[in-house]
């Protein structure tokens, strides 16, 4: 293995994005050099003002694109692949995945971490988990000491998850699907100091596939209600039957929101961490409940700024 006598230089595909913002901030903590590699690289200059002069570079790159793949990673020590879609699934979940880790390869990089997401299963009903899983077994041909990171549903404040159902929150009636579907969101802090910390220590992480996962256990309709008390909102929840959510997904649309068929088929599998899964905890990260933050982003949506911030209902939720 490479011995570094210098700041590791680290390509992020991806690194522009929700998650990759923060991961790129975690590695910039601790001294690493990023490359942020990404379809619209332009777009990743967001990430600028937290690094220091001669910290962070860019560069287009594109998964389905081997050549671009290989430019982004020539040169660097660590790699690490967040790319994720509900779209061209096969082309970057499974052969995307597998020329990051080619490439990670053929450049002798230390680590490469890998993220796939709790779900990822070649029995799965749904597309993007039998993709995932696939991926996953390409990664692991090609680059077997890679870091495997499944995590949940995943929460912050640029979010899809917490600001849509809370967008949805000025309606009257809000329809849940799935509404006793199992879920264990995480802090995309915390998610974000995991993959960094796998990325810089290999020794300790390399080979090793972890799930994670928040602090608490909630179902689809126990989320609903914590993100409206943390937002200020009220209104009123109707579990949908699974015949009308069938139906739905077959049209690809729920009242105030897109739902595709593979989606829905995610719905029926729980999206929580294995029994026995160490998750953040390897990492000696303390989990950070939902009610802890989201208060902070989700008061813009009840038109009160100290809206459900530590109050009794949203943490009991």
């Amino acid at each position: 293995m490479r011995q570094l006598d210098r700041p590791p230089l680290v390509t992020v595909f991806g690194g522009g994005g929700f998650i990759g913002r923060q991961v790129c901030e975690a590695l910039m903590r601790q001294g690493a050099r990023i490359l942020i590699a990404q379809r619209n690289a332009v777009a990743a200059h967001v990430v600028q003002p937290l690094a220091q002069v001669g910290q962070l570079g860019y560069r287009q790159a594109d998964l389905s694109n081997r050549t671009s793949v290989e430019l982004a990673v020539h040169g660097a020590d660590m790699v690490i692949n967040l790319v994720g879609t509900f779209g061209a699934m096969e082309t970057l979940h499974v052969e995307g995945a597998r020329t990051v880790a080619e490439a990670a390869a053929a450049a002798d990089c230390v680590s490469l971490v890998h993220v796939s997401a709790i779900g990822a299963d070649h029995q799965s009903p749904s597309r993007y988990g039998r993709t995932k899983a696939e991926g996953e077994d390409a990664v692991r041909a090609a680059f077997p000491g890679a870091t495997i990171i499944r995590p949940s549903l995943v929460f912050g404040a640029e979010d899809q998850l917490t600001n849509r159902f809370a967008g949805l929150g000025k309606l009257p009636i809000v329809p849940v699907l799935k509404p006793d579907a199992k879920f264990q969101p995480v802090y995309v802090v915390d998610l974000a100091r995991a993959i960094a910390t796998a990325a810089l220590e290999p020794a300790s992480h390399g080979g090793k596939t972890y799930e994670i996962g928040g602090p608490q256990v909630m179902s689809m309709i126990e989320l609903h209600r914590a993100i409206y008390a943390l937002s200020g909102q009220s209104p009123g929840l109707i579990e949908l039957p699974d015949f009308a959510g069938d139906i739905l997904s077959r049209v690809g649309f729920l009242p105030g929101a897109p739902i595709t068929r593979d989606q829905w088929l995610m719905l029926g599998r729980d999206n929580v961490a294995a029994k026995g899964s160490k998750g953040l905890a390897v990492f000696g990260i303390d989990p950070t409940p939902l009610a802890a933050v989201a208060g902070e982003w989700l008061a813009r949506f009840g038109g009160n700024r100290f809206a459900g911030r530590g109050t009794p209902q949203a943490a009991s939720n």
